[in-house]
């Protein structure tokens, strides 16, 4: 569709009625992710941020890990409803991508300017949700409905075994996304004026 920055950022919404189809060719989701790891800033340069994108099978078997994840905690009447929801939203979308933090960046940079320690770890969720808007804005530019999940870290060491990544990968959040199948509702926008100051001398 190719808008403009601004509206991006206004048609950008969490889109929790998904189906299992694409208005483009998948190279097109991928450049997405490249263009958000290269360009997506973070601090110190870090580039701790890991992305990982599930389409196909896999897709559909990371919604299996979280529903047998949850399966095991849940009682059995809110498990029923949990797993409705996940069919319904999440699964039947046409992809997820996974965001990571790479902690073994943290520590090196935490080692290296020891000052700031406390902070790295701050910073890298920052660099985190930078990704995460880049991401789901250009999705939804191409025409995807998407929403952001936190099933971590309960899914954690299940998606590292699974897809063999690394220990130091920390699952930060999931992004199902797929074509809209219903529009969100109106969204209430808090005022302004409590919001925004702007000082003029």
């Amino acid at each position: 569709m190719e808008r403009n920055f601004k509206d991006v950022l206004k048609h950008r919404r969490s889109y929790y009625t998904i189906g299992n189809g694409s208005p483009v060719p998948d190279k097109e989701i991928e450049d997405v992710l490249t263009t958000a790891v290269e360009y997506v800033p973070s601090a110190f340069n870090s580039q701790s941020t890991r992305l990982v994108l599930l389409l196909g099978k896999d897709h559909k078997k990371l919604w299996e890990i979280v529903k047998e994840t949850l399966r095991k905690i849940l009682p059995a009447e809110q498990f029923t409803q949990t797993e409705s929801k996940i069919d319904k939203s999440f699964a039947s979308g046409y992809g997820t991508v996974l965001f990571f933090e790479d902690e073994t960046v943290v520590k090196s940079l935490q080692e290296s300017f020891p000052s700031y320690e406390a902070k790295f770890p701050v910073w890298s969720e920052q660099t985190s949700a930078m990704h995460q808007l880049a991401v789901w804005s250009m999705l939804e530019d191409l025409g995807f409905g998407a929403s952001l999940q936190h099933y971590n870290p309960l899914i954690d060491e299940d998606v590292r075994k699974t897809w063999n990544l690394p220990s130091s990968w920390t699952l930060v959040a999931e992004m199902p996304f797929g074509l809209p199948v219903q529009s969100p509702g109106e969204k209430e926008i808090k005022p302004l004026e409590d919001r925004i100051l702007v000082f003029k001398s």
